[in-house]
């Protein structure tokens, strides 16, 4: 029988506590597994749920134990968008014709066709990314940030954030309607015959109704039959695989669909104008004047840089749907993941491409922006913040260029790191850049062009990007 209260005498040799004490010491003994306290630093184990932070981000593996530090590892071993676009689209002066299909080499010549700038086009260019990249731009969002930064109610907050979220749908349509789409073929594609020739009929009503701009009638159609009728095969069937995975994606994109209609857009908008302290702000908008604002209010769809991301991503798209060589789709899925890294919400900064042809020399360069990059104490102990931007640039024939640009209000530092072959006109280049700041009425403030011993990091020249780590981003 067990003892359970130790009230029989101890077997010498076998009492607990003596086997216990007689246990030595071992600090460094990998076999030793400490109780998980997140309030206390134990020693490092050998427990499966840890993982040690250089072994991870170097041996290439994917970090479960946070998404920031997944973010960090993957920024780290991504690879430039200036490289990789130089290397897809000239090789030598010339377009890389050998292993692209016939669709994507026609995607990448309308995207070359539109890099021969000037001046005046490439400041276009520019601000069409600015204005693409900026969702929430114009009076409208620039009112409903400062109302929300002064708002004492968590109310207000809450309405304002459901506008916005109801915005973003809304902006998002035409991309949630491909989403619909795609993730209905692809149920009617992994489901039997027998059912998956009555979704394609379904499908075929709602890309009807998608074309036709039916929004009410799509949303009839699918949460009346379509939702209905997968619920009804998941549950006969049992089948727990790609399509049921599929339909739950689907309920999401219907749920967006579902909140970016212009009811739902004009219902939340005139909840915010019921509050006093917005009413006088937003004035007596309407629902046909609130879309008015808003159309007016996104990026131009027909402006050069729009056009050229539509042609970048349509070629992607070719390729990592298996279209040309193993090369090229591997050159592709390298640029789609930078600019993922590039677009996460982990980083802190902005980021642009300029590609072009100017002078008869292609070009091929990213830019990150920080509008507030330090903050910096002076002699006298008070805050000074700056811009800096960084530019990585390829230039054909020439090679790559690392330049960081830090501006405090009309003072500017320039910093170059050059290929071998330019630097021996590193003092000529200085002079130049520091006119180019004088005839902008701007202060040259430490000028510098050196030979590039090696690319600067995006983490070097903004260690803000680290920040990250003080937020709770542990994943499950």
């Amino acid at each position: 029988m067990a003892d359970l209260l130790g009230a029989t005498n101890p077997v010498p040799g076998y009492d607990n506590t003596t086997i216990n004490r007689n246990i030595p010491i071992s600090p460094d003994n990998t076999q030793i597994q400490n109780v998980p306290d997140p309030s206390r630093v134990t020693g490092a184990d050998n427990r499966t749920e840890q993982q040690d932070a250089g072994q991870a981000g170097n041996s290439g593996q994917i970090r479960y134990d946070s998404n920031f530090q997944t973010f960090l590892q993957q920024l780290r071993q991504g690879q430039d968008v200036t490289q990789l676009l130089s290397r897809l689209l000239f090789r030598q002066g010339t377009l890389v014709s050998s292993g692209m299909s016939e669709g994507i080499a026609e995607e990448m010549s309308q995207a070359l066709g539109m890099l021969k700038m000037d001046q005046g086009q490439l400041l276009h260019f520019l601000t069409g990314q600015v204005k693409a990249g900026t969702r929430f731009g114009g009076a409208l969002f620039a009112l409903l940030r400062s109302a929300y930064a002064r708002a004492d109610s968590a109310g207000v907050r809450a309405d304002i954030l459901n506008f916005l979220k109801s915005y973003s749908d809304w902006s998002s349509t035409s991309h949630i309607e491909g989403n619909l789409l795609r993730e209905l073929g692809g149920m009617a594609d992994a489901m039997p015959a027998s059912w998956g020739d009555q979704v394609r009929q379904l499908l075929a009503r709602l890309e009807n109704g998608v074309a036709a701009g039916d929004r009410r009638g799509n949303l009839a159609l699918i949460q009346q039959e379509v939702l209905p009728f997968m619920s009804s095969y998941v549950s006969q069937t049992h089948d727990l695989g790609t399509p049921r995975e599929l339909l739950s994606l689907f309920a999401l994109d219907v749920a967006r669909y579902e909140n970016g209609s212009e009811e739902k857009l004009a219902e939340t908008f005139h909840q915010l104008a019921g509050y006093g302290t917005l009413k006088s702000m937003l004035g007596n908008i309407d629902g046909p004047a609130l879309l008015k604002l808003l159309q007016t209010s996104q990026a131009p769809k027909s402006s050069t840089a729009t056009r050229f991301a539509d042609h970048l991503a349509a070629a992607a798209g070719r390729a990592l749907r298996g279209e040309g060589s193993a090369e090229v789709q591997q050159v592709f899925r390298n640029l789609v993941s930078a600019m993922l890294v590039n677009e996460s919400v982990y980083m802190p900064l902005s980021h642009y491409l300029i590609p072009m042809e100017m002078d008869g020399r292609m070009l091929f360069s990213e830019v990150w922006v920080d509008p507030d990059a330090e903050e910096k104490k002076g002699e006298r102990g008070q805050v000074e913040k700056c811009m800096r931007l960084l530019f990585k640039i390829d230039v054909q024939g020439l090679g790559l260029f690392d330049v960081i640009l830090t501006n405090r209000e009309r003072d500017v530092g320039v910093v170059v790191a050059c290929p071998k072959g330019v630097a021996p006109f590193s003092r000529e280049i200085e002079q130049t850049i520091s006119q180019i700041l004088v005839r902008n009425e701007l202060t040259p403030a430490a000028i510098s062009v050196r030979k590039m011993e090696r690319p600067v990091t995006l983490t070097e020249v903004f260690p803000k990007i680290f920040e990250g780590k003080n937020s709770v981003n542990v994943k499950v």
